[in-house]
């Protein structure tokens, strides 16, 4: 099967965890994107989406699935979203859409998270995507200047801004050996507002596109 397929599989699978009545919340994403597809099968199942960029917005909206913002729906019972890199603790990378703060946002609202993902995603350690990290434009030399202390190197995101109308440092090199660690230093780094590790906070879930079917991967396995 090729990547594509694998991603669509793992999105499809995770329908089955959406229950009639829920609100849930919606990542960004080429793999995100084949589940809100699957989602529009569903939609009158749901009460709405919470979506976490302007772009899952849009898609939603095009498959006539309501799109709710956060504060009006509160906590949730469910986020499905996709991720750059994760292992079998169910740590992750997240944010080459470049959507990471509104992620860990609606993460951090969710009761379950589920990740899905296709098997290139599936690494023993993370650290060989690099790294995302949001910053305030005032802060971004600082901020680079910091991570190349943690033993990174950030590189600015192009011309790119997030729908908070702030930047992206791409870090690669780091050694993350200790990922609830680092995402706590990184964090704690002034002019910070988020960045791309989801270990303090990791996924429920894994739902992994392979070749030979869906492997799940759930938290304590």
């Amino acid at each position: 099967m090729s990547q594509e397929a694998n991603k669509k599989a793992a999105a499809e699978a995770a329908i089955e965890y959406v229950k009639t009545g829920m609100t849930i919340g919606v990542g960004t994403g080429s793999t995100a994107n084949f589940f809100i597809d699957a989602l529009a099968g569903v939609k009158d199942r749901i009460e709405g989406a919470v979506a976490s960029s302007e772009e899952t917005s849009r898609r939603l909206r095009e498959h006539e699935v309501p799109v709710l913002d956060l504060d009006h729906a509160g906590d949730l019972p469910l986020y499905i979203d996709g991720a750059d890199e994760a292992t079998r603790n169910l740590a992750l990378i997240k944010g080459g859409g470049g959507a990471l703060t509104r992620e860990k946002i609606i993460a951090a609202a969710s009761r379950q998270f589920v990740c899905i993902a296709d098997q290139s995603k599936l690494v023993d350690s993370l650290g060989e995507f690099p790294l995302p990290v949001e910053v305030i434009p005032f802060a971004r030399a600082y901020v680079a200047r910091q991570l190349s202390g943690l033993g990174g190197r950030a590189v600015p995101r192009g011309d790119f801004t997030t729908d908070n109308g702030n930047l992206i440092l791409d870090v690669h090199g780091l050694d993350i050996a200790d990922p609830v660690a680092l995402e706590g230093a990184i964090d704690h780094i002034a002019g910070v507002v988020s960045n791309g590790l989801f270990a303090r906070r990791a996924a429920d879930v894994l739902l992994l596109g392979t070749d030979s079917g869906v492997r799940v991967f759930e938290a304590g396995d």
